[in-house]
């Protein structure tokens, strides 16, 4: 076995949900692929060949030459015209053709992680062209493609996996990024406490700690007289933090204790995709 250990777990998640959207997609017929999402801008189709392309390109296969249209009102940054590129290249593509290519990458890149030799931390461009370690990226690719597999759920109304393999990389991904959001996007002050308290398929409790320099920190004990708990289940946190619907669309489903304003100001900045 050549994989390490610690890079086994992404993988098992990333294979798990890669083949669940094959197996939500194949039934579909031509005009289902055209359904919108929650994604702006994006369709079935859209979202498919978007796992397609960022597989091929950890597989190193070259980036389409391709000129985006002007019209792409969803297309607002640098980083989302990168992402476009794989995407409105197959925007033509038949349903025969993106369940072949989707069935063919998988089979390539499978091939790739079964034989992968490098070590965790070893340095490698993301498909977002960033210099991250081996170990992180194949976490990133796992959280991705668990996202946009309960994106497609959401959008055929077939709902499940959320306590998969690809659920808890999603959850420890998003509570390492936690006291940042706390801390500078949400402006916590110094010595406040903030409880996360997410109940359902996938259960946490955790606490951000901001120190009287202004550190913030996280653990799982319990905070007595927090400065803000916020409570909600599961499926609302990822969708939250996804950046798939907005804090008043879920209001019902979110509980605040303590600090209205701080409150508000980290469901606002809670999304860690564009």
């Amino acid at each position: 076995m050549t994989v390490h250990p610690s890079l086994q777990s992404s993988i098992d998640a990333w294979t798990h949900s890669i083949e669940a959207i094959t197996e939500l997609v194949t039934p579909l017929v031509e005009g289902e692929w055209n359904r919108a999402t929650d994604l702006p801008g994006w369709s079935v189709r859209d979202i498919v060949s978007h796992v397609i392309g960022l597989e091929c390109e950890m597989l190193g296969d070259p980036r389409p030459i391709h000129t985006l249209p002007r019209d792409l009102y969803h297309v607002r940054s640098e980083s989302a015209r990168r992402m476009e590129v794989q995407v409105d290249v197959r925007r033509h593509h038949t349903a025969p053709e993106m369940l072949s290519e989707l069935e063919y990458t998988i089979i390539r890149r499978s091939r790739q992680l079964r034989n992968e030799s490098r070590q965790p931390d070893t340095v490698v461009r993301s498909p977002l062209g960033e210099e991250r370690t081996l170990e992180f990226v194949l976490e990133q690719r796992a959280f991705d493609v668990w996202a946009h597999e309960q994106d497609l759920r959401r959008v055929l109304g077939k709902p499940g996996n959320l306590d998969s393999a690809g659920a808890l990389v999603a959850r420890d991904l998003l509570v390492r990024v936690l006291p940042g959001i706390v801390t500078n996007r949400a402006k916590a002050p110094a010595r406040s406490t903030v409880v996360f308290d997410i109940s359902g398929p996938v259960e946490f409790m955790r606490t951000v700690r901001v120190d009287a320099e202004g550190k913030a920190t996280i653990d799982g004990s319990v905070s007595l007289g927090p400065t803000v708990t916020l409570t909600m289940d599961w499926d609302a946190f990822h969708q939250l933090a996804c950046g798939r619907v907005r804090p008043a669309a879920l209001d019902e489903q979110i509980k605040i204790d303590g600090d209205q304003d701080l409150a508000r100001a980290i469901l606002d900045t809670l999304a860690v995709t564009p």
